[in-house]
């Protein structure tokens, strides 16, 4: 009986002191939140979609107050989003221009030549390792394949006659099919921009002339035509510099293979 008894009260001793200590602990190591950084959480979307570079929401909240985000950081929120935030860290709001990703090639099932028919995984990443680096000629342009459809948290890509296509109003320019793409043929361009670049070849002009019938083939007329001076070539492929274009159409006017958009 004894036994029992001090058995019972050891164990009552120990669990008294785990709970002191766990207390102390507590209040010693306790780890100061600034109220502000529930009040920047809850203005976000709650996408936790990681385009803003911070591992979801709270990341990005907590980097926000800290100092280290500014407070228009979140892509998929956009100018709303920021402006709320900022009057919760009582700061300005700064300019934010809308962003949406734009894929980079043309070459669909009619445009692009294709060397065979692929019957294997849909998925871009294994494709690349198919003979000749996939079905279709050009190894720079979309394979089609699906990738981005999948990463893309907003149903806003889709594989439409043999590559992909951004739905514009749907995109949050969240950066994840960016990030998967194996061709890196997706990038973030201004919402309302007028005209892009839509190829990704650097080969030279009668190589991609034979692969693609829309490819550039860096010949240089859109640059020689542009008033502002906001296209040029580089390494064989036309690239336009955004904020320097105010949307003439010059370039993609005189582009003789339409390879601007």
């Amino acid at each position: 009986m004894n036994t029992v008894v001090v058995a019972t009260l050891v164990t009552v001793c120990v669990g008294i002191f785990v709970g002191i200590f766990l207390g102390a602990a507590g209040i010693i190591f306790k780890v100061e939140t600034d109220e502000r950084e529930e009040e920047v959480l809850s203005a976000l979307p709650g996408n936790n979609c990681g385009g803003c570079g911070y591992p979801g929401c709270s990341g990005l909240a907590a980097a926000i107050v800290k100092g280290e985000a500014p407070v228009n950081g979140c892509p998929v929120g956009g100018k709303e989003t920021g402006d709320r935030i900022a009057a919760i860290m009582g700061t300005e709001s700064a300019d934010t221009v809308k962003q949406v990703a734009f894929v980079a090639c043309q070459g669909d099932c009619e445009k692009a030549v294709r060397l065979y028919e692929y019957t294997g995984p849909l998925d871009c990443r294994t494709m690349g390792f198919a003979p000749a680096g996939g079905p279709k000629a050009c190894r720079e342009g979309c394979l089609g394949g699906g990738t981005c459809v999948k990463a893309c948290p907003f149903d806003a890509i889709h594989i439409v006659d043999g590559i992909a296509r951004v739905d514009k109003d749907k995109c949050k320019a969240c950066g994840k099919c960016i990030a998967v793409c194996p061709r890196k043929l997706i990038s973030l361009i201004p919402y309302d921009a007028g005209f892009a670049v839509a190829c990704s070849s650097h080969s030279k002009g009668p190589a991609v002339m034979k692969e693609c019938s829309v490819g550039c083939i860096g010949c240089g007329i859109c640059a020689r035509n542009c008033p502002s001076g906001a296209v040029a070539v580089n390494d064989n492929l036309a690239v336009i510099d955004q904020e320097k274009c105010v949307s003439c159409g010059a370039c993609a006017a005189k582009c003789p293979k339409k390879a601007i958009v």
